[in-house]
């Protein structure tokens, strides 16, 4: 299966070096062939003179389009390239390489999206967020059943990945506002197969998250609202 690893960065000076020789390790050391592709989304710190520096494949967005739009753009660029599985993986050090094989194979066994999952195996992941953080995911959880019947234990992760025709997909749409949910959101109600698979995840190693109001009792309404419409949309 020809892979993308598809590796969104904004301000990830801190980072992006670290997360990129991490995946050349581990082909290195197991003989894989993971393609890495970096979506620089419009940073103003040094990630770029890093990518430059050393050679890293990437793709500079003049403007910061959000998670939403970077991602999109390596979605993009997988489909150009004809990828048949393309692996969503943070700029910031969080997300566990050992675990793309069993997204990978996950995919090889039928589903169109795989996530990797903090939840569903406690004993796969040490680091699950703050507590205010974990009652977030579990309230979008609960909406995402309401609204397409389907159980998501960790909406929130960005740890996934897409068979061929979800790239596609993703290519021509994919929601800017609050990606994740809104695009399981979206998947199901295509009546793409999710599949989770418990994955291992760390603490960022540096720059800051792209989400900054878990506290915020306006942040979660607007999570519901996005949902509920991408879940009333016209198909």
């Amino acid at each position: 299966m020809k892979t993308l690893i598809i590796i969104p960065a904004f301000n990830e000076e801190a980072s992006i070096l670290n997360t990129v020789n991490y995946v050349y390790e581990y082909n290195a050391k197991y003989k894989t062939d993971f393609d890495v592709i970096v979506i620089n989304d419009g940073s103003i710190d040094k990630t770029e003179q890093i990518l430059v520096d050393n050679n890293i494949p990437h793709i500079c967005l003049i403007k910061n389009l959000g998670i939403g739009g970077a991602v999109q753009t390596g979605y993009k660029y997988a489909a150009l390239k004809n990828y048949d599985v393309a692996v969503q993986f943070d700029g910031d050090g969080q997300h566990d390489i050992s675990f793309v094989k069993d997204l990978v194979n996950k995919i090889c066994d039928g589903s169109d999206m795989v996530i990797g999952s903090r939840f569903i195996n406690s004993e796969k992941s040490g680091f699950k967020s703050s507590a205010a953080r974990r009652l977030g995911i579990k309230i979008i959880s609960a909406f995402i059943k309401l609204l397409t019947g389907k159980k998501v234990f960790d909406p929130t992760s960005g740890f996934r990945a897409c068979n061929k025709e979800l790239i596609s997909f993703f290519a021509e749409y994919y929601p800017t506002e609050y990606p994740e949910p809104v695009s399981e959101v979206t998947v199901l109600k295509h009546r793409f197969k999710i599949s989770e698979i418990p994955a291992n995840m760390y603490e960022r190693q540096g720059g800051q998250s792209s989400i900054h109001a878990w506290k915020n009792v306006y942040y979660m309404i607007n999570v519901t609202v996005a949902m509920v419409l991408e879940s009333v949309k016209g198909y």
